[in-house]
């Protein structure tokens, strides 16, 4: 269902400082989806129906970790901010714990995201493991049963850039992915209008060697919740092809293959010894390989205009029109507002944790005619996507 910006523009502002302070988290039960938990009106607002992702508006603003320049990320008070400032979609990263539930976090190692430091009796816990080729030491979700993991409050990940959303630490408790499904269901019933989500496997090939695999159980809710169809209000990401390849095989929802940097390989292409890289990806062929089983790629901001040595902006690449011409969308990330994320020519002062000209930086990616971004603030993303839309020339 297409979503106008008309409605979006009432909100932006005083939503920043009323949404989240009121919401309240979810037990960890299994909840079934039946009856009226999906469709209202004759409408499936649970998920499917509505025309697809098609009929999202283009540029499309996607909360990255919901609002988490407001909120601490991956919690229920940065989702539900998110859909209040009006983002078009809403993302959530899946690792899952030992006893098998997906769980919301940006990674599976949990000492900088939440109070688990604090807890003496998990105090054992903290260990050193290879993720993905790279040595990394605290608390994994892997070791924690969902119980346990529900005894933790989340915290902001990066304090020193957003102080202000440590004023936040310990409102929410890590969210399983059921749980934001049935927010999503919950919230397209009383907006009458579907929420759309944009749904990342972390690590699939990792996890898949302990015995954890994330495809087989992402389907299984995907289905249980009306979210498995070809037009469900649901986009399907890893940096992984071979994990979008396998939910090909199990959902017919939308799939995305993100993209890090041209010089790195995706973690199973190193597994399997495939030589290819990020930069065979985005070459003619490596796109149409994708388009086999993606609908889009989710690329850096700097495979769409990279960055030179004083980090500035470069000359753009032909990565948008290669890939609109394989019939691939684009939702590069991450659109930031503070100096330290931004482009060298856009930042303001020297204070890195400062607002710098977002929305400078936003018109020159827009302008290149990608179809969405990732941002942390979404209120901002829509402000600047509304002069790129259809009917609305850039500027007015």
């Amino acid at each position: 269902m297409t979503q106008g910006g008309a409605a979006r523009r009432t909100v932006l502002g005083a939503a920043v400082l009323a949404a989240g302070t009121s919401m309240t988290v979810l037990g960890a039960g299994t909840a079934s989806a039946a009856g009226g938990e999906q469709a209202v009106g004759g409408q499936d607002l649970g998920g499917q129906g509505g025309g697809g992702y098609r009929n999202l508006p283009v540029p499309t603003v996607i909360g990255h970790r919901g609002a988490s320049g407001y909120r601490p990320e991956h919690t229920m008070g940065s989702y539900q901010l998110a859909l209040d400032l009006g983002a078009d979609v809403i993302e959530q990263d899946l690792v899952p714990t030992k006893d098998g539930h997906l769980v919301c976090r940006h990674e599976n190692e949990i000492g900088g995201t939440t109070d688990v430091a604090d807890h003496p009796a998990f105090a054992a816990r903290r260990t050193t493991k290879s993720i993905d080729g790279v040595s990394v030491t605290g608390w994994f979700t892997e070791d924690f049963t969902l119980a346990e993991l529900k005894t933790l409050r989340a915290k902001e990940r990066i304090p020193a850039v957003r102080q202000r959303n440590t004023l936040y630490d310990g409102r929410w408790a890590v969210p399983t992915f059921e749980e934001v499904l049935r927010w999503a269901n919950r919230e397209g019933r009383r907006r009458d209008k579907q929420v759309w989500l944009h749904v990342e496997t972390k690590h699939p090939t990792y996890f898949r060697g302990l015995g954890l695999g994330l495809e087989e159980p992402l389907a299984r809710l995907l289905r249980r919740y009306g979210r498995d169809g070809r037009d469900a209000a649901v986009f399907l990401q890893s940096f992984e092809p071979s994990s979008i390849q396998r939910l090909s095989r199990l959902v017919s929802a939308p799939r995305v293959v993100l993209l890090s940097a041209a010089n790195t390989r995706p973690w199973d292409f190193e597994v399997a010894k495939d030589p290819r890289t990020v930069a065979d990806l985005v070459k003619p062929e490596g796109l149409k390989w994708i388009s086999g089983f993606a609908q889009g790629i989710g690329p850096t901001l700097d495979l769409v205009i990279p960055r030179d040595a004083a980090g500035k902006l470069g000359t753009p690449t032909t990565l948008v029109r290669d890939a609109h011409a394989r019939g691939l969308l684009l939702h590069p990330y991450t659109a930031r507002n503070e100096n330290s994320f931004l482009p060298a020519e856009y930042r303001r002062g020297t204070d890195p944790a400062a607002y710098g000209d977002a929305f400078g930086a936003y018109a020159k990616y827009f302008e290149q005619g990608i179809d969405g971004i990732f941002t942390d603030n979404p209120d901002t993303g829509l402000l600047a996507a509304e002069a790129f839309r259809p009917g609305r020339g850039a500027g007015r």
